[in-house]
């Protein structure tokens, strides 16, 4: 397979301008069936796994000012024109709302002859479990008469590259779904299908397999078309600067932090371990030449292991660390077929901070030309700043790379193992997202998709998109938390409005199980809390009794009951508004009676009051369980008493809010021992859970919560109400003596800083146009308005 080889700045980088051109649909192909059809290549199977490419010449009079089409593609797909890559996607959804893409192709249209050219492919049963899928096709679509010349028929010509065959699993036991790795014989691909002047006898015409139809016209089956509502991703050329060892040969000290060309002798076997210094999400290039059946392996992990002897057989150390550790990752595998100018580019992204780099050759010498990353995830812009301590920065950075990494076309929970967006992970994503970027478009994509696959009992699945359904009811009960905040930190009322159906959806399941007084009892599926162990605590479900109650589902349906009132008293149906804060002061009363014990002034996390946990007792307090100085004396217990099950970095989120609004804001630093743990342990990205040393996850963005607290809490900035309409500006500095920074808002962007002069503090506070709000200081209230308010307080 000998691919045509651009410049990485040439053929990749010119997709980032991508995100600047205008969505422009014809409003006719919103409404009925399009002329383009969906296309894939004669004789193959459609739903197992397979490589294809699609082409077709079109011959221009003149070089057009513009060129809207749209694309999409089951599986993926990536898009050439004149070899340069312009698209990639779909984004992923369900084939009840399957995306497309709409790209404007004029600025890589020339006069004459141009080849327009896509790489699909279907992963089959070895796809990410991330991706739903019908079967194997292409499609594109003119957006007008002039662009019609590129609809898909049978004029476009299609083949099968059967160079490619799949590589499973990442080489230990563990929860891997994000697809598999890539074996490619060299010898057996097709050459320069993406290029002008190719050979095509081999190719054939396209045939038909379903007509190209819009969500809510007639054929309601197959994929229902609906334009992407979020932007190309950001695609980044990236080096990798470090080589921590090389086995078999002796390399320059160039690489392969800069271009190196390096040979590998006839009948040799070497070995490179290659360090990101970080870890990335990046589709991988490697050129190479010569080499005839040289057998070459890439394989990626976020970090060593060592070899253990009891359960679990691998385990992590400190990430920095590579001597006496093994290598164990997902992988990709390719055969030399001994030309000049190979390329191997992966078709998906690659996790990574390590690779590892593995050629033997045969009886031919084999030479790297190169090797380099290109990064990829959705484009967020970090528009936040911080000027604090060097630790807060660094932590603040950290977050920023962990929160980038596990977002593309959706959240992901993480982007090496799973790529799945959870709605757990994605409430605290979407506040990461407000207050470091201000962009809320994938925010609003995943409560789309989360509000999409709500099943007929009523509940969202926990995870969409997803092939496989999975249910942790808890979670439909965080995505009423996570539409809430969208109604606090957007002006977008229409569109919370629309969900609250949904919301109604998710209560009515719970009330099938809602017993006299409001407490659950025996509810279905999965109850994930946490990643916790302790007794009672059962795969991250917390403890039920055996009556089939849990303080903790309680509270969590207490919660969503208070939130879901507030927004059905706002725009809603005041009558619902009613009954839901009817059940909430029922059920709260339940919640006082069943699980608070006198004697430890604590709530049990069961009716037989033998377990007690911070979990349970933090959501007592942003409850309203308890207020005034009985909460704090709660959130005391909460820091002190350590035969308490104790949080992991995840719900640490609510653990800190609780004792946030119980009274110990200023103390905040002083909770994030986890952070720096990983920190000292040489992590790029906030892991999963709190034990460093377990085989998962390295990079979980439900532990970004620093990066939305060191703004609303340290800082002091919040919704003061709903769409951040009303700004509240409450620090909790604790030691500081001077700190700044500035946070995205929808009408601009809030400012503060804060030094001590003289045992007084000089304030500054900088709302956005149109925009008031309060200054709350000790408990005193200060109005400010729109622009540069000062305080001396």
């Amino acid at each position: 397979m000998k691919i045509v080889y651009k410049a990485a700045l040439s053929l990749f980088f010119m997709l980032a301008v991508l995100a600047g051109y205008a969505q422009s649909i014809n409003q006719a192909l919103l409404k009925g069936p399009w002329k383009a059809s969906w296309i894939t290549v004669p004789g193959e199977s459609l739903k197992d796994y397979g490589i294809y490419y699609f082409r077709k010449n079109i011959n221009l009079k003149d070089k057009p000012a513009t060129f809207f089409v749209h694309v999409s593609a089951d599986n993926r797909y990536k898009l050439y024109v004149n070899q340069t890559l312009v698209s990639l996607g779909p984004a992923r959804g369900d084939t009840y709302y399957w995306n497309y893409e709409t790209v404007d192709l004029a600025p890589y249209l020339k006069a004459g002859n141009n080849t327009i050219a896509a790489v699909v492919w279907n992963d089959g049963d070895y796809r990410p479990e991330a991706q739903i899928s019908i079967q194997t096709g292409f499609i594109m679509q003119g957006d007008g008469d002039t662009e019609a010349i590129v609809n898909t028929d049978k004029s476009w010509k299609g083949i099968r590259d059967k160079a490619y065959k799949p590589i499973v699993g990442v080489g230990y036991g563990t929860y891997y779904v994000a697809g598999p790795g890539e074996r490619v014989d060299m010898n057996a691909g097709i050459s320069n299908w993406k290029a002008e002047e190719t050979d095509i006898s081999g190719w054939k015409n396209a045939v038909k397999i379903d007509n190209g139809n819009p969500k809510g016209t007639v054929n309601a089956f197959g994929w229902m078309l609906v334009p992407s509502s979020i932007p190309p991703v950001e695609l980044t050329y990236q080096r990798i600067p470090v080589l921590r060892k090389a086995e078999g040969i002796i390399v320059p000290k160039s690489f392969p932090a800069t271009k190196t060309a390096i040979t590998i002798p006839a009948n040799t076997t070497v070995t490179f371990l290659l360090d990101q210094t970080f870890l990335t999400n990046a589709f991988i290039s490697l050129n190479f030449s010569l080499g005839k059946n040289a057998g070459i392996s890439l394989s990626y992990a976020e970090t060593l292991f060592t070899k253990l002897h009891g359960p679990g057989g691998l385990e992590k150390g400190n990430r920095d660390d590579v001597e006496g550790k093994i290598f164990s990752g997902r992988r990709d595998s390719i055969v030399s077929d001994g030309s000049a100018g190979q390329s191997f580019n992966t078709l998906s992204f690659r996790t990574f901070r390590y690779i590892q780099l593995k050629i033997t050759t045969a009886g031919q010498p084999l030479q790297i030309d190169d090797i380099y990353g290109t990064f990829t995830g959705y484009p967020f812009k970090l528009n936040a700043k911080l000027d604090g301590t060097a630790e807060m920065k660094k932590m603040l950075d950290i977050g920023w790379r962990t929160a980038r990494l596990c977002a593309g076309e959706t959240y992901y929970d993480c982007p090496y193992y799973e790529q799945l967006q959870y709605v757990g992970d994605s409430r605290i994503q979407a506040l990461v997202s407000y207050y470091n970027s201000g962009d809320d478009r994938l925010v609003r994509n995943a409560i789309n998709l989360m509000d999409h696959s709500r099943i007929a009992e009523g509940v969202t699945l926990s995870r969409h998109p997803s092939f496989s359904p999975q249910i942790i009811s808890t979670f439909s009960l965080w995505y009423i938390g996570m539409l809430h905040d969208y109604w606090m930190y957007r002006p977008d009322s229409a569109f919370v409005q629309s969900k609250l159906q949904g919301v109604e959806d998710i209560l009515a399941f719970f009330r099938k199980y809602q017993q006299p007084g409001g407490s659950l009892k025996s509810t279905p599926y999965w109850n994930f809390a946490d990643w916790v162990g302790g007794k009672g605590w059962d795969f991250g479900a917390a403890p039920v009794s055996a009556n089939g109650s849990s303080a903790l589902l309680d509270m969590q349906l207490l919660w969503a009951y208070q939130q879901a009132s507030q927004m059905e008293a706002k725009f809603g149906i005041p009558i619902i508004a009613q009954y839901y804060h009817d059940m909430a002061y029922a059920l709260k009363a339940t919640i006082q009676q069943k699980y608070w014990v006198p004697g430890r002034q604590l709530y049990a996390d069961v009716e037989d009051q033998q377990l007690f946990s911070q979990h349970t007792n933090s959501l007592a307090i942003l409850t309203g369980m308890v207020t005034g100085d009985q909460a704090s004396a709660l959130g005391k217990k909460l820091m002190t008493d350590t035969t308490l099950t104790q949080c992991t970095i995840y719900f640490k989120y609510y653990l800190h809010q609780a004792l946030i609004k119980s009274g110990y804001g200023d103390d905040y630093l002083k909770w994030l021992d986890i952070w720096r743990s990983n920190i000292r342990m040489g992590l790029t990205t906030w892991a999963e859970i709190s034990d460093l040393q377990h085989n998962r996850s390295d990079c979980h963005a439900w532990g970004a919560s620093p990066n939305i607290e060191f703004y609303r809490t340290i800082l002091g900035v919040d919704s003061y109400a709903p769409g951040f309409g009303k700004i509240k500006i409450e620090p909790h500095l604790g030691d500081l003596k001077k700190i700044g920074g500035e946070i995205p808002h929808p009408n601009g962007k809030i400012a503060v800083k804060y030094e001590l002069k003289k045992e007084k503090w000089d304030i500054e506070v900088i709302l956005p146009p149109g925009t008031t709000g309060v200054f709350i200081w000790k408990g005193q209230n200060h109005l400010i308005n729109p622009g540069k308010n000062k305080i001396i307080v």
